[in-house]
């Protein structure tokens, strides 16, 4: 059994970034419809009290969650550099290192998920009728959140190489065990928002298996031998130089978006679910612009390590282009559909009518948030992750809580909260354009 290596320094950019993209895009795909499929099941099995629970939430897994996955992509870009350099001793020894971090985190993740539930879903203002399901839910996917961990790990090596199909087949398999349990979990054994838990959790541990099986059964560079598995002082200093920048791009965004899930649930169980349905749609519209980021992430450190910088300059333009087209048809797919896709979640009136009213704010801009992404993507790639953090931090995190706290000061709608994100994803991506055009920022590689 071996892995699909992909070298990305040589041949066309278009069909080298489409074929690491595509896979990407299909599992991302794939991943989106079985995190669909819970809210789904729930909303029209137990009601938009449990729908509420589960949308009430999403911000604060990620919470925690996102800081350990930005520093994975940390371990991708030392492992694509030393690849791109053809350095295969230190490529087996990155990945080890990665491995070792990542079961650490799953260990300090577990733990600080399960005991820290209750005071942050008081912290959020979770109103008490969907408090106990969001507290249950939470903490059974905590337990289980090495699964997670431990998957994005693994995806993350191989496609630091350029294997992106890999991670795809197990996420299918994933998705449709996920779905299975959850109408046997829900629909049949009537377990509430907890089956929806355990299902995520269960399909998950299935997809992280089978990449560690791929993983220490492979004959290529990225073999992960047990004993071998430890920390590399110098690589994890490394690791986390690129990788704690972005982690705390993804956290203080999380943490950011919980603030402003606070400010939603202050308008209460039907703009929660109203909300909620709508941003499981939206991440639809999300899928294209991860592929492209996490494509030209493993395309720039690949190409800087080879010392092909007018092929990275190629990449970035071609990526941001397709990438915002892509989310930007999807956009507008989404403002035209919204009656029917919210539908699909609950038949509430006043739940469609709040998601409705998200997808007027928010679909025409899905070209801002597709080209804020990518362009973190290429910064990340080329060793600046300080750069996307900074920008995320002031932009969406610190101005938007300023935008919500001063706008429901003066109007108490909740429409205040749904303009806050394309405000701040267009001022991030003027800035970002102006990065790229004004600052030579490959030099540090050179």
């Amino acid at each position: 059994m071996g892995t699909h290596v992909k070298l990305m320094t040589k041949g066309s950019i278009q069909r080298n970034l489409l074929s690491f993209a595509i896979p990407i895009f299909l599992g991302n795909l794939f991943q989106q419809l079985y995190h669909t499929t819970d809210s789904l099941v729930v909303g029209n099995f137990v009601g938009k009290e449990a729908l509420a629970a589960i949308s009430s939430i999403a911000s604060l897994t990620m919470l925690l969650v996102g800081l350990f996955q930005g520093i994975f992509v940390g371990a991708g870009v030392v492992i694509s550099t030393s690849f791109g350099e053809g350095n295969k001793e230190e490529v087996g020894k990155a990945v080890h290192t990665s491995v070792a971090f990542g079961i650490a985190s799953s260990v300090l993740l577990t733990i600080l998920g399960y005991y820290l539930t209750p005071l942050i879903l008081t912290w959020m203002q979770t109103p008490v009728e969907v408090y106990d399901d969001a507290s249950r839910y939470v903490r059974i996917y905590f337990l289980g959140i090495s699964t997670l961990v431990l998957y994005n790990t693994a995806s993350g090596i191989l496609q630091a190489v350029g294997d992106s199909k890999h991670p795809l087949y197990y996420l299918v398999v994933a998705a449709i065990l996920n779905i299975i349990l959850d109408l046997v979990f829900v629909g049949v054994f009537h377990l509430g928002i907890a089956g929806t838990a355990y299902a995520t959790v269960i399909s998950q541990g299935v997809s992280a298996i089978l990449c560690f099986r791929l993983l220490f059964t492979t004959k290529d560079l990225v073999r992960v031998r047990v004993r071998s598995i430890k920390f590399h002082p110098y690589l994890l200093k490394r690791v986390l130089r690129l990788g704690i920048p972005s982690g705390i791009q993804n956290s203080v965004t999380s943490f950011a978006n919980v603030i402003l899930q606070a400010s939603i649930n202050l308008f209460g169980a039907d703009a929660m679910a109203g909300n909620g349905a709508f941003m499981r749609i939206q991440g639809f519209a999300f899928i294209p612009i991860t592929a492209f980021a996490l494509a030209l992430t493993t395309f720039t450190g690949q190409n800087l390590g080879a010392r092909e910088y007018v092929r990275v300059r190629k990449a970035a333009r071609f990526g941001a282009l397709f990438a915002m087209i892509l989310a930007e048809s999807i956009g507008l797919l989404l403002y035209f559909g919204a009656y029917p896709l919210i539908s699909l979640f609950s038949r509430d009136p006043a739940v469609i009518a709040i998601g409705i009213e998200k997808a007027k704010i928010s679909s025409f801009f899905m070209w801002a948030l597709a080209l804020s992404h990518v362009m973190t993507g290429i910064f990340r790639g080329a060793g600046r992750s300080i750069v996307p953090m900074s920008v995320m931090l002031a932009i969406w995190c610190v101005f938007r809580i300023i935008f919500i706290q001063v706008g429901l000061s003066l109007f108490l709608d909740v429409r205040v909260v749904f303009w806050a994100y394309p405000v701040t994803w267009t001022i991030s991506s003027i800035i970002f354009i102006l990065y790229y055009f004004l600052v030579d920022w490959m030099a540090q590689t050179k």
